[in-house]
């Protein structure tokens, strides 16, 4: 193996999915960094990381075809394949011409030693502090033999690893014994509001939803360490903290804290909070039945000052059938009336956001007129709108094959809602115009910048093009005039 003094080798990572994918990526491109590879376009890296989402078909074909466009502009690079697709199917990606190893997220703790081995640079650093024992088997024991494989689950990512061509490394299982949640420091510099990663895993098991597969139990960073980076990142001069994960609601349900301790999200953003100096907390999607009493008192509470006021409660369908055949755990009435606590706690000027998907198995026209009809009752701010994609070995697939939705139909329903989105979102932001907001300043692209013109976003989670150039991570108000063509609010330094 070569040393990293000799020669510095160039790494790019691609990053595909949500934000807790994000901080996976931030994770593995942190610990690379440490390891002293500098970050390089894709074209020019020794080595290409490809951190994969899975939720839908199309994410699994975008991420495929990266790779191989990856390939043919360097056929050099070592590609490794990471993420939650990479967990799902190994041994399909094992297969794309050019990927030298696949990094499930049962291992992807392990993805920065396995991709040193393959561009041969040895590791000069400690590995980053994790905040779980893995006693059970090491990392270098780990690397040194892949792990066992159930020959006789034949569907499972273990026994598609054990067909995967020989030459490429393919690390993925069901034990999840290396993806445990890693005490990442948080750079306020890279990111003007950095996602912190507190999460990960989920056990509700819709039945559409690959993530149980893909990213095994919830897990939760304990709070001392939670606690700990926070404090560091305002030590750096961060200002605003987006709370993350692929569950967050069900953090600190795993743990076992000592006596007055956080154990629940509310309990833990009050200690942020309250025990810190950061100036503004945001937290990202949470389920409706996560917002608890403790969590709407804290919004209440601190609303518009130091807990922002966006709240992002995934639908998915405001059709009771549907939501039933989804397995999700809530009724539309309940939905409805969390909406309502909502309101009561932030005011008016909460953004409230939503997933919502159309074409689950066997939804008809009046299932969908269900949800058309609800999502037109409520204040929503902006709506994310997904067509269904069966995903295997969820209950939805077999759904699908049993009772499917015509394509026609689905593009119909999606243009419907995207109609209703685009108006509600326009009547939410016009009523701040004559108002002022709280915001931060973000790093402005190029071609803004050339107008003389700065982005930043509002405290309660608005788009803003603001007059004249200012650094970013600036904390400001704003002064709204109205909104520019692409819907942003247009601004001046109040």
């Amino acid at each position: 193996m070569r040393s990293t003094l000799e020669e510095m080798a160039g790494f790019h990572i691609e990053h595909f999915g949500c934000r807790a994918a994000r901080a996976d990526g931030e994770a593995l491109a942190h610990r690379l960094r440490g390891q002293g590879l500098a970050e390089a376009q894709a074209e020019a890296a020794d080595l290409v990381v490809v951190n994969t989402c899975s939720v839908t078909a199309e994410a699994d074909r975008a991420a495929r075809a990266f790779i191989r466009r990856a390939h043919r502009r360097n056929p050099a690079a070592k590609i490794v394949v990471t993420g939650c697709y990479a967990q799902r199917a190994p041994a399909e990606i094992a297969e794309i011409s050019g990927v030298a190893a696949v990094v499930g997220n049962s291992h992807k703790a392990l993805a920065s030693r396995i991709a040193l081995d393959l561009i041969q640079i040895a590791p000069t650093a400690a590995p980053p502090q994790v905040a779980c024992d893995c006693s059970d088997t090491s990392a270098a024991q780990a690397v040194a033999a892949p792990p066992q494989v159930d020959r006789d689950r034949s569907n499972t990512p273990a026994a598609q690893a054990a067909s995967a061509p020989p030459q490429v490394v393919v690390w993925a299982d069901e034990r999840f014994a290396h993806s445990f949640i890693e005490e990442l420091p948080l750079a306020s510099g890279r990111q003007t509001r950095p996602s912190f990663k507190i999460q990960e895993g989920c056990g509700n098991h819709c039945s559409f939803c690959v993530i149980p597969q893909t990213r095994g139990p919830s897990q939760s960073l304990p709070a001392a360490a939670v606690l700990r980076q926070v404090e560091k990142f305002v030590a750096a001069g961060g200002n605003e903290l987006v709370l993350s994960g692929i569950n967050l609601g069900r953090w600190g349900r795993d743990l076992q804290p000592g006596p007055g301790e956080p154990a629940r999200l509310s309990e833990l953003a009050r200690a942020i909070i309250e025990r810190t100096a950061l100036p503004r907390l945001r937290l990202s999607s949470v389920e409706p039945m996560d917002w608890d009493g403790d969590l709407l008192a804290l919004l209440r509470q601190y609303g518009g000052t130091r807990l922002a006021r966006h709240a992002h409660l995934p639908l998915q369908s405001g059709s009771d059938a549907v939501l039933r055949r989804m397995h999700r755990r809530y009724r539309p009435w309940h939905y409805a009336e969390k909406l309502s606590s909502l309101l009561a706690a932030a005011g008016p000027a909460l953004t409230l956001g939503a997933d919502v998907m159309v074409g689950f198995p066997g939804e008809t026209d009046r299932e969908f007129e269900e949800t058309l009809e609800f999502l037109r009752a409520l204040p929503f701010g902006y709506l994310h709108l997904f067509p269904f994609s069966p995903r295997p070995r969820t209950r939805a697939w077999a759904l699908h094959a049993i009772a499917p939705v015509a394509l026609a139909a689905v593009e119909e329903r999606m243009a419907a809602l995207r109609a209703l989105a685009a108006e509600k979102l326009r009547v939410h932001r016009l009523q701040f115009a004559g108002d002022a907001l709280p915001a931060i300043t973000l790093r402005t692209p190029p071609a803004l910048a050339a107008r003389k013109r700065t982005a930043a976003v509002t405290e309660n989670n608005l788009p803003v093009e603001l007059d004249g150039n200012l650094p970013a991570n600036q904390m400001i108000e704003v002064a709204v005039r109205g909104l520019t063509p692409e819907n942003a609010l247009e601004a001046a330094l109040r």
